[in-house]
């Protein structure tokens, strides 16, 4: 099955290590894409991992800062993290993203649905 349904699982924290961020989390064997939601003034702290990701953002306003860039997305506009570079966001108001990641061998997400 390939359809994919992001209407769950609102409360669902994505990266409990360093990140406040929650919602609905898909993963496949190649990738995983997560509706992520967070709350004004909430964020996710400075962290790294090999997975290169893109925050696209639909609803709100989110500050990135990815190495020494800091910078502000709106809805329409996306942040690219690198590999292993380091990265934090701040909610500058309520912010709805969809986040796409290549997945890595490793993992340390918890996914809350999968392709059947």
């Amino acid at each position: 099955m390939s359809l994919v349904t992001f209407d769950s699982d609102a409360d669902n924290i994505v990266t409990r290590q360093y990140s406040q961020g929650k919602g609905p989390v898909l993963r496949s064997e190649k990738c995983e894409i997560a509706r992520v939601f967070f709350a004004k003034d909430t964020g996710a702290d400075f962290h790294q991992h090999p997975e290169e990701q893109t925050f696209y953002c639909l609803e709100g306003r989110l500050e990135c800062t990815v190495g020494e860039e800091t910078y502000t997305i709106e809805p329409g506009q996306a942040s690219f993290h690198p590999s292993n570079i380091r990265h934090k966001v701040h909610a500058l108001e309520d912010t709805l993203l969809i986040s796409f990641k290549v997945r890595e061998e490793e993992q340390i997400y918890d996914a809350t649905g999968v392709l059947a």
